[in-house]
C-alpha cells in the first residue's frame, strides 16, 4: 500500500501540464472524487493497523503535493489569459470625476463675486413664520403685494409656511447684527406655480442687503454693475426700471445687455437686447424699524435674483425642468465648470 503512494507521487512529480487540457486531465486523474489520490484515501481504512499512522502521513503528503500542482498551474494559465486578453493599443482608462450641478456652480460664482467686495454668507431656514416671509417686510395682513406669491402654508398652523423668498433671512440677520451690514443670502425657496419650462414650484435665489450710514441709490448700481460685468462679461451694460416691492422704496429691475445677441436682438432677449435679471431698491425705512435699526440714523439697499434664471442665461438652457431631473447626460455638460 506505501508503495502505491510512492508510485502516485512519482506519477504526479513527473506529469508535464502544458496547456488548460492537460490541467483539467490532471484533476480528473489525481483529485476527482474518482481519482488516484481520493481512491487512496478510501483504501485506508484496509490499511493494517500499526501502518496506517504512516500510511495517513505520507497520503496527505501526496494530497498536498498534488494540490499546490494544481493551484500553481491554474495560477499561471490564468495570468498568460489576462496578458492576451489586454488590448495595449486602447486608449488608457483614466478616473473619470463627476461635476457639479450647474445650480451649484452658478450659486458658488455669485458668491465669490460679492465675496470680493466685502459681502458675507448668511443662511436661515426654508420652513419659516408670517413674521419674517411678509409682516417684517412691510406685507401688511390686507395688502395687495401678498397676493404677488402663491404660498406652500402648512395647513394645521397658517402662520407657518414655506419661505417664498430668501429675504427672511435679511430679516432674521437684521434683527440679530447691528450696522454695519453687508451680507449675501442664498438659498430654495418654494411657490406654488405650475411647472413648466420657465418656472417651477421649487427654485433658488440670491439676495444681497447692505446697510450701513449714507448708504445710496449710486451704490447699488454700482455694485449691480460689478456683478453683471464679472458674471456675464466686462462688456455687459445694465440698465434699472422703476418698479415696486413692498420692502423697498425706491424699488427698480435689472437689465442686462443681451450676452447672445451682444444687445442686437434675439429670441432670448425678446430682439429688445435686454434680459432682466433681478429686482432691487433701497430697504424701506418700515422694515428697518421693524427690525430695530434707526431709519433716521443708517440706509440700506437689497436685491435679489433667481439662480435658475442666472443659470439658464449663462449657459443658454431652454427649460428650467431640466435642472431638477437629474439626468446624468445634461449634467456631464458642466464637468468641466466644476
Amino acid at each position: 500500500m506505501l508503495q502505491n503512494v510512492a508510485d502516485i507521487e512519482k506519477e504526479i512529480l513527473e506529469f508535464e501540464i502544458s496547456s488548460p487540457e492537460s490541467l483539467e486531465q490532471f484533476r480528473l486523474l489525481y483529485l476527482s472524487k474518482k481519482g488516484k489520490v481520493s481512491l487512496l484515501f478510501d483504501q485506508f481504512k484496509t490499511v493494517p493497523s500499526d501502518q496506517k499512522k504512516e500510511f495517513g502521513q505520507k497520503l496527505n503528503i501526496l494530497k498536498t503535493l498534488a494540490q499546490e500542482k494544481l493551484t500553481n498551474s491554474q495560477s499561471s494559465f490564468s495570468n498568460t489569459n489576462d496578458d492576451l486578453s489586454i488590448d495595449f493599443s486602447l486608449p488608457s482608462d483614466l478616473n473619470i470625476l463627476g461635476s457639479r450641478h450647474p445650480l451649484s456652480i452658478v450659486r458658488n460664482k455669485i458668491n465669490d463675486i460679492f465675496n470680493r467686495i466685502g459681502f458675507t454668507v448668511s443662511d436661515g431656514p426654508e420652513i419659516e413664520d408670517d413674521w419674517h416671509v411678509f409682516s417684517a417686510l412691510n406685507f401688511p395682513a390686507d395688502h395687495p403685494a401678498r397676493d404677488m406669491q402663491d404660498t406652500f402654508f402648512i395647513e394645521k398652523n397658517p402662520d407657518i409656511l414655506l419661505r417664498t423668498h430668501t429675504s427672511s433671512v435679511q430679516i432674521r440677520v437684521m434683527e440679530n447684527q447691528k450696522p454695519p451690514i453687508r451680507s449675501l443670502f442664498p438659498g430654495r425657496v418654494f411657490r406654488n406655480e405650475a411647472i413648466s419650462a420657465r418656472a417651477h414650484c421649487i427654485f433658488h435665489q440670491v439676495e444681497g442687503l447692505y446697510v450701513d450710514k449714507k448708504v445710496s441709490f449710486a451704490d447699488l448700481k454700482q455694485t449691480l454693475l460689478y456683478f453683471a460685468k464679472e458674471m456675464f462679461g466686462k462688456d455687459t451694460q445694465i440698465r434699472l426700471r422703476p418698479s415696486f416691492f413692498p420692502f423697498t422704496e425706491p424699488s427698480a429691475e435689472m437689465d442686462i445687455s443681451c450676452s447672445i445677441c451682444g444687445g442686437k436682438g434675439c429670441n432670448i432677449c425678446k430682439y429688445s437686447g435686454w434680459v432682466e435679471i433681478l429686482g432691487c431698491g433701497m430697504v424701506d425705512p418700515n422694515v428697518l424699524e421693524s427690525c430695530g435699526i434707526d431709519s433716521k440714523e443708517y440706509t440700506g439697499f437689497a436685491f435679489g435674483m433667481g439662480i435658475e434664471r442666472i443659470t439658464m442665461l449663462k449657459y443658454q438652457v431652454n427649460d428650467i425642468r431640466l435642472f431638477f431631473e437629474n439626468d446624468v447626460r445634461f449634467i456631464k455638460q458642466f464637468t468641466s465648470e466644476a
